[in-house]
């Protein structure tokens, strides 16, 4: 049998898996908050009777010392190798809420899309490679063996999951890994992302007075935590949008020649990413283009701040405190740990002696970099190409996925990093989305792509 038989199926039950990815969606498995812990338990437990209902084996809930981990496999394919799938089920709070069309947990199909916060980020994603699973195993059989990883706490840095899989490295050794939380550019241009930023995130406190204060009798007085917040914070870029840090750049990695041809090729030009962001002009680092920017240079962003009196009407307060969530995206070959020191030392060397000052690092993850040339990549780039009719593009991608450098330490594969949310699908922000003629191809380039590499 061929898998024109598996691709058949999966046009045929397009309305059926929105039907089922709009079940998992109204799940509200927030991670962050702890009020949706037996939300987080519930879709868990949804996913477990997904796998069970695929036809794999060993299927469980599985405990860490956060959200639990789902897990499955078949293996009944002892000539063949054997394919890790990865993603997660938690999803971001969906804040603000008066900003979403249709309420984030009620998903809705709007035109071509489906709009739910975790459509794109990563429920859509992983629910694609399952539905490919299931064409396969219900037509011509599963090709390979198969083992399925869904965790829970990808969207608060994956705190538990180098633990989890310490402790489970026999049960998840592999030949390849297919780590579904990705996207490509265009829905008519497919892509492969060879290189990830890492992630440092902090929460800088400011102490000023011991209670807040009136502002008229203390101000001019008392040093305002919120404004010494605000200039430290000024003060962590320079006028070329070059991070000020000291030794921030020291072990940044340098791109060759090839690569910024390479990334070169990516088509969004400067007029997409504003007509995607809504901004009026793009900033950022002098010397570098956008996409450069966007995948090989470090950040520093203010995340959120909070201080003093901020609802309706005028209270005239010093604040005794304020508080900003800094994160940085970092490249390799920077260390999380030594950025901790340097915005540390940056903040001795900055902060007034009017205030004292608290920093509380909440999470941090390498960069990484794969090898664009396995045989894993080559099986991606063929079903890739087999069903877009076009080549795919290597791109460097801006965001942090933890649990990619956990592979490659612990299991010692390099990801294949294969999804196919949109860039303007609004993960992380209201009204997020899935492209369902992406998703639909998605679902065809994973079925080719479980065939190809078991070849």
């Amino acid at each position: 049998m061929s898998s024109n038989q598996a691709l058949e199926f999966a046009r045929a039950n397009r309305e059926r898996y929105v039907v089922e990815l709009k079940e998992l969606l109204a799940i509200p498995s927030v991670s962050a908050l702890s009020q949706h812990k037996p939300d987080i338990q519930r879709a868990a437990e949804w996913l477990a009777r997904a796998l069970t209902n695929l036809g794999l084996h060993n299927v469980a809930v599985l405990p860490t010392a956060g959200h639990p981990v789902v897990y499955g496999e078949w293996l009944n394919a002892p000539s063949k190798p054997t394919v890790l799938i990865y993603g997660h089920y938690d999803v971001q709070p969906a804040d603000p809420l008066d900003e979403w069309i249709t309420p984030p947990f009620e998903p809705s199909v709007r035109g071509e899309n489906l709009f739910a916060r975790g459509a794109s980020d990563n429920k859509g994603q992983i629910f694609a490679a399952l539905k490919a699973l299931e064409a396969l195993a219900r037509n011509e059989g599963l090709p390979l063996n198969v083992k399925v990883l869904i965790e829970g706490e990808e969207e608060i840095g994956s705190p538990n999951i180098a633990p989890f899989i310490a402790q489970h490295k026999d049960k998840l050794r592999c030949d390849a890994i297919l780590n579904t939380d990705m996207g490509i550019l265009r829905p008519d241009l497919p892509a492969l992302t060879y290189g990830l930023r890492g992630l440092a995130y902090f929460e800088l406190w400011v102490y000023g007075p011991a209670q807040d204060l009136h502002s008229g009798v203390f101000g001019g007085a008392v040093a305002n935590p919120a404004t010494v917040l605000c200039e430290l914070i000024a003060g962590m870029h320079d006028a070329d949008g070059r991070i000020t840090l000291p030794g921030f750049y020291d072990t940044v990695r340098q791109l060759s020649d090839e690569e910024r041809a390479e990334l070169a090729r990516l088509p969004l030009t400067d007029d997409d990413w504003r007509a995607m962001t809504g901004v009026p002009q793009l900033a950022g680092e002098k010397g570098f283009t956008t996409v450069e920017r966007l995948g090989a240079r470090p950040t520093l962003d203010v995340n959120g701040i909070l201080g003093g009196f901020t609802g309706e009407g005028a209270k005239t307060v010093l604040p005794a405190k304020a508080m900003a969530k800094i994160s940085m995206r970092l490249v390799p070959y920077q260390d999380h740990n030594t950025v901790e020191q340097q915005l540390r030392a940056y903040l001795q060397q900055h902060a007034p002696p009017t205030v004292r000052w608290e920093l509380k690092k909440l999470a941090g993850a390498p960069a990484v970099l794969v090898n664009r040339d396995t045989p894993a990549m080559r099986a991606a780039v063929r079903a890739l190409e087999e069903t877009f009719g076009v080549k795919p593009v290597f791109k460097l991608e801006g965001g942090s996925v933890p649990i990619v450098s956990v592979f490659q330490t612990m299991l010692g594969v390099d990801p294949v990093q294969m999804g196919f949310s949109l860039p303007d699908d609004n993960f992380h922000s209201p009204n997020e989305k899935l492209h369902l003629p992406t998703f639909y191809r998605g679902i065809e380039t994973y079925i080719r792509f479980f065939e190809t590499l078991a070849e």
